[in-house]
């Protein structure tokens, strides 16, 4: 029998094995750790006052909210939020909004705007969207999540479609 029989050979693999099978198990842990069905993955904001929600915000294909400073708000072809965004319709009409301050809501512990449409006065269907699965709601809740931009410009969002392979549906603020 050789005198060497691999042994510092040996115990050189197995470290390496062993650092390759750890680097493995942190990007797995890594990308497993960002679950976007809880409130950890998403940014928080504590810092946002009723005078930065107060204006015009827009998205998509003529997508506009109007927040006014006495609560109320004007609601113009807002698409439904979470699992609603499949079914293609956009709401306008009218309606009641509020900055919630760290209270239980949405997917972070951070403040977040509730507007309620009490009853919309128009609905319309998004393009490209395949034909409405159900029809609009007699009145609907939407729950927007805040972040902060690379100015610290405050953005109002809300996630869509399915848990597992969820978009963010954003607003920006006119200038």
């Amino acid at each position: 029998m050789p005198e060497t029989s691999g042994g510092p050979r040996v115990v050189d693999t197995i470290l390496r094995n062993l650092l390759a099978y750890g680097v493995a198990v942190a990007a797995l842990l890594a990308m497993t750790g960002g679950d976007p069905n809880t409130h950890r993955s998403a940014p928080a904001v504590y810092d946002a006052r009723t005078d930065e929600i107060v204006g015009t915000w827009r998205c998509v294909e003529g997508t506009e909210v109007v927040f006014r400073a006495d609560g109320t708000a004007a609601v113009t072809l807002l698409d439904g939020q979470e699992r609603d965004y499949a079914h293609g319709w956009r709401l306008s009409g009218s309606g009641t909004w509020k900055l919630i301050s760290r209270q239980p809501a949405g997917r972070n512990y951070g403040q977040h705007v509730r507007l309620h449409l009490p009853a919309p006065t128009g609905t319309a269907a998004r393009s490209g969207a395949p034909a409405a699965r159900r029809s609009a709601p007699e009145r609907y809740k939407w729950t927007f999540e805040l972040r902060r931009d690379g100015r610290q410009t405050l953005e109002l969002y809300f996630f869509f479609g399915d848990p597992d392979a969820r978009g963010t549906y954003v607003l920006e603020k006119d200038a």
